[in-house]
C-alpha cells in the first residue's frame, strides 16, 4: 500500500498526551485500540508493534485517522513526533 500521509498535531490539556490526526484511517474500520504499555504493544496491530518500537512512547491509542500519544515525562515532544511522522510514512509506504 503506498499511499501519502498528510499529519497535523493537536496538543492535550495534560502535558504528556499528543493527538496526531492523519488523512488515512490507521485502525480498520475506524476500530478503537488501546495500548496502555508497550508491553501491551507487543501484542497488537502491526502499527502499533511499528509505533512501540520508538524509545520514549509509554502508550497510544489509535481510533480511525486519530492517534493519541502518552510519552515517557523525560522524552521530548519535537523527538517523539519527528520518530513517529517517520514511522508512519514508512508504514504506509
Amino acid at each position: 500500500m503506498t499511499e501519502y500521509i498528510d499529519i497535523d498535531i493537536e496538543p492535550s490539556d495534560h502535558p504528556d498526551v499528543m493527538q496526531m490526526i492523519s488523512n488515512l484511517d490507521l485502525t480498520p474500520n475506524g476500530e478503537r485500540e488501546v495500548y496502555r504499555s508497550p508491553q501491551e504493544g507487543d501484542e497488537g496491530s502491526p502499527i502499533a508493534q511499528t509505533l512501540f518500537m520508538i524509545p520514549g512512547l509509554a502508550a497510544l491509542e489509535l481510533e480511525g485517522d486519530t492517534l493519541t500519544l502518552t510519552r515517557q515525562p523525560e522524552v521530548e515532544w519535537h523527538d517523539l513526533i519527528e520518530d513517529v511522522s517517520d514511522a508512519l510514512r514508512d508504514f504506509f509506504l
